[in-house]
């Protein structure tokens, strides 16, 4: 069985979203002839708080190794983890590349500072790398164009580090194809040295299974009689904005609708820890929505505690933007919880057909930034009509084939074939040393 080396700084007992994608990675990968290591910073040096529950979903004999990193100083000077628990990493993953054959480094980001990693281990021992986009690295941030400012300088630093990062790399993977293409043109010699693919995040059904043995009990809202409850889970998209207050329009223009609806959005804060960091609140307020239909909880809660508040949901709310980047695999998500799905979405998210065709829920489905005014007349009729299909709604009714494509196992599959292209046979241990 031929070994890949993930390097990712954090891991369960972490708590951020990112972890799940190496995670669900390893525990499907040796289905598909690869052996995971993952390396990792130890959970002591990590900001947020730990949640042990976390370790639960990770196989039994899934093999980590865990190195000391720099510790958070105050005033906080470094934060990034990536950044902290760089030289550590770097030393811990030779030793592992001397001690024994590995035959590929793969490297999920942010921490986008982990992707010099591959580049350096591999000048320094000959082992083939890859990079796996879970968010884009060179982006505009709102603010990028204020000349010095800190997102001006967070701009040009990924502007001139990416390059050195994706030199020599022999895979480019991402959530998207979206994620990725921008790399390829900004370093147009990826296209013939590197193999590239997508492979969105996988839906687990074990996730799901494990969640009634946990006893944890929801704390944000809870389910009332008579009250029907619709739930966001995650960051919101930047072009949701737009999106969104054409639906709080509708909604503040036909508040007896919605007398006995509430929309809870879990986790959308600007910043991950923050409790303060609204996002929809002050939309909400606007529309004179808050507190009484849509209330929002900004701070990131751990994973499981969010399946545990999509059990008690009536209904799940998903929220495209006005680009066409909303993936079936997060729908998926929400279909494993088992409640019917309310989603608005661009016309060309491939998420619109797959919901429509399964049986999962409605979609309002919109043409983009020109057609977001029609989200605000066509919504109160697309809400009654979810409201009809949810009073009748069974999981027995989906067709979870549809889906299948967007399972853990399946996506891992995705991967595990590209890893296969870069390195068809194991590497000779003479090119490890």
């Amino acid at each position: 069985m031929k070994k890949v080396l993930i390097i990712y700084p954090h891991f369960p007992p972490s708590n951020l979203a990112g972890v799940h994608r190496p995670r669900l990675f390893a525990q499907h990968l040796p289905s598909f002839g690869w052996e995971p290591i993952i390396l990792t910073v130890a959970e002591k040096f990590y900001e947020e708080a730990p949640d042990y529950n976390l370790v639960k979903l990770l196989p039994a004999r899934l093999r980590i190794e865990k190195v000391a990193a720099m510790p958070v100083t105050k005033p906080r000077l470094v934060g990034d983890i990536g950044l902290r628990g760089f030289l550590p990493l770097y030393k811990k993953a030779k030793a592992i590349i001397k001690a024994e054959v590995i035959d590929f480094i793969y490297i999920p980001i942010p921490s986008f500072y982990g992707a010099l990693l591959g580049r350096r281990l591999h000048a320094t021992t000959g082992v083939p790398y890859g990079i796996d986009y879970i968010d884009p690295w060179v982006h505009v941030f709102p603010g990028s164009n204020k000349v010095l400012s800190r997102h001006w300088l967070s701009t040009q630093l990924a502007k001139f580090l990416e390059p050195i990062a994706v030199k020599k790399a022999s895979l480019i993977t991402g959530v998207a194809a979206g994620y990725y293409k921008p790399v390829l043109e900004r370093n147009p010699h990826l296209k013939t040295q590197a193999v590239v693919g997508a492979m969105p995040y996988g839906g687990e059904k074990a996730d799901h299974a494990i969640v009634p043995s946990l006893s944890i009990t929801p704390y944000l809202f809870t389910a009332e009689q008579g009250i029907f409850k619709m739930m966001y889970a995650g960051a919101m998209l930047p072009k949701a904005y737009e999106p969104l207050e054409a639906i709080f329009k509708a909604i503040s223009a036909n508040k007896a609708a919605f007398s006995n609806v509430q929309f809870h959005f879990v986790g959308t804060g600007s910043r991950a820890l923050d409790d303060q960091s609204y996002t929809i609140k002050p939309l909400a307020e606007k529309y004179g929505l808050y507190n009484s239909i849509v209330f929002e909880y900004p701070k990131r809660i751990p994973y499981l505690d969010v399946l545990v508040h999509l059990n008690i949901a009536n209904g799940i709310f998903i929220l495209g933007s006005t680009e066409p980047h909303y993936t079936p695999s997060k729908t998926y998500q929400a279909v494993l919880s088992e409640k019917p799905l309310f989603a608005v979405l661009h016309q060309q998210s491939t998420a619109v057909a797959i919901v429509r065709q399964s049986n999962a829920g409605v979609v309002l489905a919109f043409d983009g930034a020109a057609g977001v005014g029609t989200i605000t007349a066509d919504f109160i009729t697309h809400f009654m009509a979810y409201q009809q299909f949810a009073s009748t709604y069974n999981i027995a009714q989906v067709d979870m084939q549809l889906f299948e494509q967007y399972s853990a196992k399946n996506v891992t599959a995705a991967l595990a074939n590209l890893l296969d292209k870069v390195v068809p046979t194991a590497q000779p241990s003479s090119t490890q040393h």
